[in-house]
């Protein structure tokens, strides 16, 4: 801990292999004293790998890393808190059935090494943090029963109780509401003015608003470095993926009426939260065949549970959800997988995908006892590996090989596969939670045209999403959710990001 502040730090000639993958090619960056440097580049484009290095968390093959021109070497994350370098990662660190004061007293015991845990002097001291940084944390919540948005408070409040003077941002919006975002981004600009900052993000207008410098990187290899201020976002999209990037819009001449009969109907539809209060109080929502509808809301107001209930993973308290006349209210997960509905999950980590499963077994999950992937008790390996190829192609799902870990490939990637599997399946409604969260925009583009491309062919799609832009550019309609209620239903073409931004609030008119 006593170490002298970070002036400068530098990483000279890192290179990093894996089996089949060069993820980092003999990079060199430094980042000054009070400095706020964005790294951007494609999903698996080596930025994550880059960071984790500097953590401590791999080791490099080659190369050095310098602080204030020492070479230091770190063995563990450990030694990194010790220099004051802190991450917050885009997958949080944090234990779920834990309080928000014990998480936060894990990362100070194993920094600090010593054996006496005083939870009281860990509340004053995240009390302390969040109060002059305003970061609003409650220390006695329990993860598991906080927001997205919320366990990134604790994220960034847990690293800055370690003493972090150098912190290092993995995609740190990819999870927040515009407000919640906006709210981030301004206050790290305060903190910048004390601390030295890299900011890892896809999110290229968060880029221009937030960073000094911009380094691109380009399958593990840093393609351009310069000033944030010299460059428009569609340069530096262009520069990331090597083509210029549009992000599909939909038709909205070609909509599916609002109000036609639902393919996907709920009627009055009630459902518990995890803490046994009511989440969603009376939801009516009808979605015609090729219609989008898009859900916004701020995060924590009963989107999970809708999207949970509607996939069987959630008891129904009250209420209908028909799917093309079939009642899937009481019924389980896998009556409502063959009754045809698509589940793209909130989070593809550990809804998505079985991250230990390679990514040819991830992609006939659902249908694993089905004729066509196995049969008489045995799996039909030939088949099951040339459906992964095909996939592997028609979704751009860039890993070594099929027999790859899911669970080791990039977010942008994992959530490709997702989306193979689900569409492949043939669903009659898709029911899509952040389908492009913490996705880079060439990944962003492909999936929105993915999702235009069902809606033509018939599929009822509920996209919930809190990047207003993309609930704008993709829905016919625009359902805004308050405390576990649908607020008003808008046409797409009418909605603005302030009358949106307004509803979220719990604003219902002007």
């Amino acid at each position: 801990m006593g170490h002298e502040p970070i002036r400068s730090l530098e990483l000279r000639g890192i290179t990093k292999r894996f089996p089949g993958i060069l993820a980092c090619d003999h990079i060199d960056l430094s980042v000054g004293e009070h400095s706020v440097r964005a790294l951007v580049g494609e999903n698996g484009a080596g930025k994550t790998t880059l960071m984790n290095i500097l953590m401590g968390l791999y080791q490099p093959d080659e190369g050095r890393i310098l602080i204030n021109g020492r070479d230091v070497r770190f063995r563990s994350p450990n030694d990194a808190f010790d220099h004051g370098i802190g991450m917050v990662h885009q997958h949080f660190m944090l234990v779920q059935n834990m309080t928000v004061a014990e998480n936060v007293a894990l990362g100070m015991k194993s920094s600090h090494r010593s054996f006496r845990l005083d939870i009281a002097a860990v509340r004053k001291r995240i009390l302390e943090v969040s109060e002059r940084h305003e970061l609003p944390v409650n220390p006695d919540a329990l993860v598991w029963q906080l927001s997205v948005g919320e366990q990134q408070r604790v994220e960034l409040v847990k690293t800055l109780c370690l003493g972090a003077r150098f912190l290092i941002l993995d995609e740190p919006t990819s999870a927040l509401t515009p407000q919640e975002t906006d709210e981030l981004i301004s206050l790290l600009q305060k903190m910048s003015s004390e601390l030295s900052i890299v900011f890892i993000s896809h999110k290229l207008h968060e880029v221009k608003a937030l960073s000094d410098t911009v380094s691109i990187l380009r399958r593990g290899k840093i393609v351009f470095e310069g000033r944030t201020e010299n460059h428009s976002p569609a340069d530096l999209a262009a520069l990331m993926t090597g083509h210029e990037v549009e992000l599909p819009r939909v038709d909205s001449g070609s909509a599916a009426r609002g109000g036609a009969p639902g393919l996907l109907s709920i009627r009055e539809l009630r459902v518990k939260g995890d803490r046994g209060n009511l989440a969603l109080d009376g939801v009516s929502l009808e979605i015609a065949p090729g219609e989008i509808v898009g859900l916004a809301g701020v995060s924590g107001n009963g989107q999970r549970e809708l999207a949970e209930a509607l996939n069987g993973l959630r008891p129904v308290e009250s209420g209908s959800i028909r799917l093309d006349g079939a009642e899937l209210a009481g019924g389980s997960a896998g009556d409502v997988i063959r009754e045809g509905m698509g589940y793209i999950p909130e989070d593809r980590n550990t809804e998505g995908i079985v991250p230990s499963f390679s990514v040819k077994e991830n992609l006939v999950l659902k249908d694993i006892g089905g004729k066509e992937w196995s049969a008489g008790g045995f799996l039909r390996l030939g088949a099951i590996a040339d459906n992964a190829k095909a996939l592997r192609e028609r979704f751009d799902i860039r890993c070594p090989s099929t027999d790859t870990a899911a669970g080791s490939l990039s977010g942008g990637n994992i959530q490709k596969v997702i989306l193979a599997r689900e569409l492949a399946r043939g669903p009659k409604a898709l029911v899509a939670v952040y389908p492009t969260r913490g996705l880079d925009m060439g990944a962003e583009e492909f999936i929105h045209k993915q999702l235009l491309a069902r809606r033509s062919e018939g599929v009822a799609i509920l996209l919930i999403s809190e990047e207003l832009e993309e609930i704008m550019n993709l829905s016919d309609r625009i359902a805004v959710i308050y405390k576990g209620a649908i607020l008003k239903v808008v046409p797409g073409k009418d909605a603005t990001k302030r009358s949106l931004g307004l509803l979220m609030a719990g604003v219902a008119d002007e």
